[in-house]
């Protein structure tokens, strides 16, 4: 995220991450996060990047479900890097504005990497796409989520710039010099659901979730909570939008 964003994300974890944390959405897109990243990410010479990490709930996930492999998150965010080191000791994390690159410590470090519900922050999409890409190895995997259908009166409060849909995300994807694997639209018809009521409460969502989630809020969460996983991987209309891309191996140099 540039810099022009940072104090917002600041009050964002400080007021957000307990809402953000029992959010059914997340439990989700994290399964899905899961299937995309593959079988050799559970591999005992896997390098996992969460690009975005904020507070670190879905980087403490991915240590969970994938032991063996080496994990690691980056992030602009100091509140929300606090938070992801208290917790996570084993993680190495970097804060870093990646619209000015790839830190030096990333370069070329991962084998699989995810950017989860981050790209619809951020003023340049595709330089962060770049930067993503200087952190894979040659061949790495990574995983995106983004949000698409409409946009509601929370998302903008928390910063949304833009919905995608599975075109625009994979068009972003190869323009950014990545191998298009998967673009698919998931979530139909419980997410959908799910994301209408967040459009029908407005900004009364934003009392809703702030600080401690109140009853009607967790009310809700838990009811769909049972509900999500009986969403399509991939439909015409799912609205929470998914793209798998592959970085470029290098073509070895042929002697003339």
């Amino acid at each position: 995220m540039g810099k022009d964003r940072a104090n917002p994300w600041e009050g964002y974890w400080k007021h957000f991450s307990v809402s953000a944390r029992a959010n059914p959405a997340q439990a989700f897109r994290r399964r899905l996060i899961h299937v995309l990243l593959g079988a050799e990410a559970a591999g005992p010479d896997a390098t996992i990047l969460d690009i975005g990490c904020g507070s670190g709930d879905l980087l403490a996930e991915l240590g969970e479900h994938y032991p063996q492999a080496a994990i690691a998150g980056v992030d602009l965010s100091q509140s929300g890097l606090a938070e992801a080191r208290a917790n996570l000791p084993r993680a190495l994390l970097v804060q870093f504005d990646l619209s000015a690159g790839a830190p030096e410590d990333l370069h070329g470090w991962a084998s699989h990497a995810v950017c989860s519900e981050v790209l619809e922050h951020v003023d340049a999409p595709k330089i962060l796409l770049a930067a993503a890409d200087a952190c894979l190895k040659p061949g790495g995997r990574l995983v995106v989520t983004v949000p698409g259908g409409p946009m509601s009166a929370f998302d903008r409060h928390i910063g949304h710039q833009r919905h995608y849909t599975r075109r625009h995300l994979a068009n972003l994807l190869e323009e950014a010099g990545f191998e298009l694997e998967l673009a698919a639209g998931a979530g139909f018809p419980m997410f959908n659901l799910y994301r209408m009521v967040v459009l029908l409460r407005g900004r009364r969502l934003i009392d809703d979730v702030s600080d401690v989630p109140g009853l009607l809020a967790r009310s809700v969460m838990a009811l769909f909570d049972r509900l999500l996983p009986r969403s399509l991987s991939d439909s015409p209309w799912g609205w929470q939008i998914v793209a798998v891309g592959r970085k470029r191996r290098v073509s070895a140099v042929r002697s003339p």
